[in-house]
């Protein structure tokens, strides 16, 4: 599949629907609390997705049951909601895809529930920054390499794993499209970056071990073999001519996530 091009009518419908997940987004941060179960998330991002007028991408995808994927602990992605409940001290994911005017919008964040571990506060903030360290590194002309390198430098340089398995993606008019963002890699290799280009940068990274295992009953919850802790945070972005926009950027900081050093300090 070649690698879609958005002309700047496609990039302004894109940014409607990743504003719409990252708003949606905000408001889990502003609702999330220890004693909540993740099918109260996913009621809450059911239905604020859709009063705004959008479609829970998740929902039904390929056989996913659920409108939001919520990831706890060592669970790397792809989380069911369910009876599960938030306890203090919990780390979770919580990722959204939003489908508004025929374009999807995909964002995620890693949130802390209580008062976190260090081991906690190490992964999560590691994957905060190796996202940023991501973005920073896309611009036209530039190489899908770069990214994953630049990632992968950082997080291992921290003692952490960077997940091979699952990767950034194209995104569009469709929720997967071309190219594979990989989260790891080389310098100077995979395909030359260009103006239009949209697509996810997704870190998974682990305290542990980078292999994962996928649950043989649900086919669907992802899991550090090693039980460690994981995180993740995403963002869809654009290739400017300038160098980079962050479609899904949030207009201000996320509650229990972000600008929360302090409390931790």
């Amino acid at each position: 599949m070649a690698i879609d091009i958005k002309s700047p009518k496609e990039v302004e419908a894109m940014r409607a629907a990743c504003q719409m997940a990252a708003d949606t987004l905000l408001l889990v941060g502003e609702t999330l609390r220890a004693g909540m179960t993740t099918e109260e998330i996913n009621t809450l991002v059911h239905e604020d997705t859709l009063k705004k007028g959008g479609r829970p991408a998740p929902l039904n995808y390929r056989g996913f049951p659920k409108s939001v994927c919520t990831s706890i602990n060592d669970v790397v992605c792809h989380g069911i909601p369910g009876p599960q409940v938030l306890k203090d001290g919990d780390i979770i994911n919580v990722d959204i895809t939003t489908i508004y005017g025929g374009f999807y919008g995909d964002t995620s964040a890693t949130f802390y529930i209580g008062t976190p571990s260090a081991a906690a506060r190490k992964v999560t903030e590691v994957a905060r920054k190796s996202l940023e360290l991501g973005i920073a590194e896309v611009r036209e002309g530039a190489r899908l390499g770069d990214i994953g390198a630049a990632i992968q430098e950082y997080v291992e340089g921290q003692g952490c794993s960077v997940v091979r398995d699952f990767v950034g993606h194209g995104i569009g008019r469709r929720f997967h499209e071309d190219p594979q963002v990989k989260h790891y890699g080389r310098r100077g290799s995979g395909d030359r970056l260009k103006t239009g280009m949209t697509f996810t940068i997704e870190p998974m990274v682990n305290l542990g071990r980078f292999e994962v295992a996928i649950d043989p009953d649900d086919k669907w919850t992802v899991t550090t073999v090693d039980g460690s802790l994981s995180a993740q945070f995403e963002h869809t972005v654009v290739v400017t001519k300038t160098g980079v926009e962050v479609l899904t950027k949030r207009p201000k900081p996320l509650r229990l996530s972000e600008n929360v050093a302090t409390i931790f300090a």
